[in-house]
């Protein structure tokens, strides 16, 4: 566990994040050597907004726990932003709608097949519309459902049954879904599982103490495979 955070640590310090130099503009990320975590923006009436306070309290777990430097505040972007190009994480979550336009569309093709990642977690209500969009980015991929044995879930931490179950809505078993560019993993969308909800403050959602210990591990597990792969 200890030697395989300092691989990753080793990693990210070594050219992972200064390595993101294909692209313009990401003089500051370079600047002070660490992560900045993406939210996207979006529009369509889905809360892209909620439980702000997520990206913050994962931010300061990557630095604890698994020694990735980030920075603690989030940077919330829409897909027309030329900040996007300087986050190459990005996160977005909502329990609606979700509508992208033909800009943003192009931006996010031409954001992760330059090696740009993407994590989706549905907090319920946002599936049909992310498939919807995400059809329209990469009309000829489709999301497939990642093996328990997949990487993402064992670079750290282990989850030898996929992604945890955080949140109940529809008694549905939790998933973890993937799309392929030129064989590399570029999205990883989370459905009835709601990670991300437990990386909100203890009070928000009154979780069980283990729900978000797990929660954060697994959000762990996603930024430092997305890094590393």
């Amino acid at each position: 566990m200890i030697s395989l955070r300092r691989s990753v640590h080793v990693l990210l310090l070594c050219g992972i994040i200064l390595g993101w130099t294909g692209y313009e503009g990401r003089a500051a990320e370079r600047e002070n050597g660490r992560l900045t975590i993406a939210r996207m923006k979006y529009d369509g009436g889905g809360d892209w907004y909620n439980d702000p306070e997520a990206i913050p309290n994962l931010a300061r777990e990557l630095q604890l726990r698994a020694g990735i430097e980030t920075n603690p505040d989030q940077r919330v972007v829409t897909l027309t932003d030329d900040l996007l190009f300087s986050s190459p994480f990005l996160f977005m979550t909502g329990h609606g709608e979700v509508r992208w336009t033909e800009p943003e569309i192009r931006n996010l093709r031409t954001y992760l097949a330059r090696g740009g990642f993407l994590y989706a977690d549905d907090d319920y209500g946002m599936d049909e519309a992310f498939r919807r969009e995400m059809k329209r980015v990469f009309p000829d991929k489709d999301f497939v459902e990642l093996p328990f044995d997949h990487p993402i879930y064992h670079i750290i931490y282990e989850f030898p049954a996929g992604p945890p179950k955080h949140h109940e809505h529809d008694g549905k078993p939790p998933q973890g879904f993937g799309l392929f560019h030129d064989g590399r993993l570029v999205v990883y969308y989370t459905y009835e599982s709601n990670v991300s909800d437990g990386w909100a403050d203890e009070k928000t959602h009154n979780d069980p103490p283990a729900k978000r210990e797990a929660a954060f591990r697994m959000g762990i597990n996603i930024v430092a495979y997305a890094l590393y792969r």
